[in-house]
């Protein structure tokens, strides 16, 4: 059984959310952040996540991610119940399958764009780190500015710099917050039209959250968060 289910991961659907419940205690007591929440992320499949703010897109986005526990339901990741699996091992999990793109970019200040490219292969002990990060730096036209740090870029260079790290690693699963939130109108329309490319060319699956509904009308599929609830739209 075991076997079989290893054989048909590059198949299977990257992320397959089942039944998410989140409750939380506050001083009037328990409150329900997300009810019932069901979906899946098929490989190459971009799925947009709306709604306004406070409606649960952050909380359901870390539970995804494995940062934040459910307390009722199951997130699979490339056929791993996250529920099994101890903070390292969710961790491990991220590494080697998860990409992130932030709306905040989230660079390591101290470091160049291309070592901010190279950490994610590094976390993985993986081989030809600096070619390979250089190559991704190529494919988001940032070869000449491989050595600058992201306070000496723009924001759009830095989302760049942040898409790169997000694909270097080839993962079957990319997480995108608001990633042209801090983006003038030209900047973000270019930033994601890079992110559909490289997620086109990777076979990705692409969950994204987002405010911009010109942005979500792009993904294959979309979903609304009202008051905890998910549903297709």
């Amino acid at each position: 059984m075991n076997q079989s289910a290893t054989a048909e991961l590059p198949t299977a659907a990257p992320l397959v959310v089942t039944d998410i419940v989140k409750r939380v205690s506050g001083p009037s007591g328990d409150m329900t952040i997300l009810h019932g929440v069901s979906m899946e992320a098929r490989a190459g499949e971009a799925v947009a996540i709306v709604g306004p703010s406070g409606s649960g897109k952050s909380t359901l986005l870390g539970i995804l991610a494995g940062l934040d526990s459910p307390t009722e339901g199951a997130v699979t990741l490339q056929g791993q119940s996250l529920s099994e699996l101890d903070e390292d091992g969710r961790a491990q999990l991220r590494a080697q399958y998860v990409g992130f793109v932030f709306q905040s970019f989230q660079l390591l200040p101290g470091l160049s764009a291309l070592e901010n490219v190279m950490l994610p292969l590094e976390l993985t002990q993986q081989q030809n780190i600096k070619e390979r990060a250089m190559a991704a730096l190529g494919e988001v036209g940032l070869v000449e500015r491989a050595s600058h740090h992201p306070l000496q870029l723009s924001g759009g260079e830095q989302q760049r710099v942040a898409v790169a790290r997000a694909f270097v690693s080839k993962p079957s699963l990319l997480f995108a917050d608001e990633p042209t939130g801090n983006l003038d109108s030209v900047t973000g329309d270019k930033i994601a039209e890079l992110m559909f490319d490289m997620r086109k060319q990777s076979n990705a699956a692409l969950v994204l959250v987002t405010h911009d509904d010109d942005l979500a009308a792009s993904c294959d599929r979309r979903f609304r968060m009202s008051d905890g609830r998910l549903n297709e739209l």
